[in-house]
């Protein structure tokens, strides 16, 4: 069975950084889509991240608009783990954040993610 484990989630000032990890098990990682998604209580689901395996030296990304420059996705298959390295957080970052995988396309809408995680909350506040 594939699950998949978020860690690294707390709280930071705005202005700092975390990095959140997405560890897979009951599989190998080549192959999936990986996705960061977020959402606060009463609005949508965000898509964040996501991250293909197309080339492996160089995986094809895509970020949401209000992230990029300021969040990086990366991805290790030899060691089943994703990560989302989160830097110049602002308080609008608050969310709970989840990872997800879907079959190798890359879309970050969140349709089609057959496996998700139980979500990391990550607070940005003074």
């Amino acid at each position: 069975q594939v699950q998949l484990v978020e860690s690294g989630g707390g709280l930071v000032q705005p202005g700092g950084s975390l990095r959140l990890s997405c560890a897979v098990s009951g599989t190998t990682l080549d192959y999936y889509t990986i996705g960061w998604f977020r959402q606060v209580p009463g609005k949508e689901r965000e898509g964040v991240s996501c991250i293909s395996d197309d080339k492996p030296s160089k995986p094809s990304t895509t970020y949401g608009d209000s992230v990029k420059g300021r969040f990086t996705i990366s991805r290790d298959n030899a060691k089943n783990l994703v990560y989302l390295q989160m830097d110049s957080l602002k308080p609008e970052d608050t969310a709970v954040y989840y990872c997800a995988a879907r079959d190798p396309f890359l879309d970050c809408s969140g349709t089609y993610y057959r496996f998700w995680g139980q979500g990391t909350l990550v607070t940005v506040s003074s």
